[in-house]
């Protein structure tokens, strides 16, 4: 273990480090706009714009699949012409083409606009990512993206809180002023991200492949892994919902206290419970102890089915609890592998490869959740935990494999 690694990450929830303090800044003012956002965009939509649910589901899914397509030219770009300064200008630009949706006359021009600003978005996403990766030298990379995901979390949380005022409201210019919130806010954000060190370009030497990414078959391989098991996320948010609703006595609004469980668990644990990943072997180790506990959720959950109120409830909430203790570990595990595999001066391009492992199970979690979990109820949720198990030991032999070829693509690693 290195010796950064035991020293502490913050105290009183302020970290030590002053990159981290910044990047933790922006972070809090990026997903706090977006949280009031999410909230509320929705309901603005179809009740005051007059959109359909349809127009505005399809807009929506048109807008994330041009944001799955910009991640890795986005991260290959930040590479070759310098990490920051390129999230920057994707900042500034998310910033300008926040607000224009809330004016769009047609579900066309929605889906648009949408679709403009979701380059921003998810190209800045993934160079973020990256940004992370190199700064957070010494085998602390876990460790922020730990404290950075509590202050999303956190950030998000308080945020959907703002955004309830606007739904409080209800007029179009509470609505409206969300939008012009999140551009405010993510423009604050972009400026905060010239505080942070300046990191060199990378020089592609002559004969090197563009995108290298693409042709590192075991890197490939462990991401499609981490799509499989990142459905998980998916499943809860959605499988969930119509489990409680069709198949159990329990109200519908214990939906609305497993989020808040949720959030307040991961801003709270987090960090404590992924301190000790620091290595590829460690995230392959954690990733085993996330699948067996998400695993666990899942069955606690399925057998909340025909039974009477109380007792579904608290089957619901103990699973939810067990699942979120995976969810933490886990994702600490999926970090050491996205980050520890990755040449630290190309992180950019394999960090935005690594993040269209979370696109794509937001494309396939949903009808996943709803044939596993309201179609079969019970069967379903044992069957996606036997599922989530197999795939956490499967990603063991391949993190291995991509480690013993790690010279092949320029990278030095240990595994612990």
């Amino acid at each position: 273990m290195t010796t950064d690694a035991v020293q502490p990450l913050a105290r009183w929830g302020v970290p030590l480090e002053p990159t981290l303090r910044t990047m933790a800044l922006g972070q809090f003012a990026n997903r706090f706009a977006a949280g009031a956002l999410m909230t509320t965009s929705a309901l603005y939509f179809t009740r005051h714009q007059g959109f359909t649910a349809t127009e505005v589901g399809l807009a929506l899914s048109v807008s994330a699949f041009i944001g799955l397509l910009v991640t890795v030219p986005a991260g290959h770009l930040a590479d070759t012409r310098g990490p920051t300064r390129v999230l920057t200008w994707l900042m500034l630009g998310a910033a300008l083409t926040a607000w224009p949706p809330a004016f769009a006359p047609t579900p066309v021009v929605l889906a648009v606009l949408l679709s403009v600003q979701a380059v921003f978005l998810s190209g800045s996403g993934a160079v973020y990512q990256g940004v992370i990766a190199q700064l957070a030298i010494g085998g602390r990379g876990v460790q922020f993206k730990a404290y950075l995901r509590a202050v999303t979390n956190t950030a998000i949380g308080l945020g959907s809180m703002v955004g309830g005022l606007a739904l409080v409201v209800d007029e179009d210019w509470a609505y409206i002023s969300v939008f012009f919130a999140q551009a405010v806010l993510t423009g604050f954000a972009a400026w905060n991200t010239t505080r942070l060190p300046q990191l060199p370009a990378y020089e592609r030497v002559e004969g090197e492949p563009r995108l290298a990414v693409l042709r590192d078959r075991p890197y490939a391989v462990l991401m499609g892994l981490h799509t499989l098991f990142v459905t998980h996320f998916f499943i809860i948010e959605i499988g969930l919902v119509l489990f409680i609703a069709e198949r159990t006595t329990a109200p519908t609004v214990l939906v609305s206290v497993t989020l808040v469980l949720n959030t307040v668990l991961v801003a709270l644990l987090q960090v404590r419970l992924t301190r000790h990943v620091e290595t590829v072997t460690d995230g392959s180790r954690a990733l085993v102890l996330g699948g067996w506990l998400v695993a666990g959720g899942f069955v606690l959950i399925g057998f909340a089915e025909d039974l009477d109120v109380w007792a579904a409830c608290a089957l619901l909430l103990l699973g939810t609890v067990v699942h979120v203790f995976g969810e933490i570990v886990g994702s600490g595990g999926q970090w050491s592998h996205q980050m520890g595999l990755a040449p630290h001066e190309r992180q950019g391009q394999y960090q935005g490869f690594a993040s269209l492992s979370f696109g794509a199970a937001r494309v396939i979690g949903p009808p996943v959740a709803a044939f596993f979990c309201a179609g079969l109820g019970r069967a379903g949720w044992i069957a996606l935990a036997v599922a989530m198990v197999a795939i956490s030991y499967a990603m063991g032999p391949v993190a291995r494999w991509a480690l013993a070829t790690r010279a092949d693509y320029g990278v030095t690693t240990h595994s612990g």
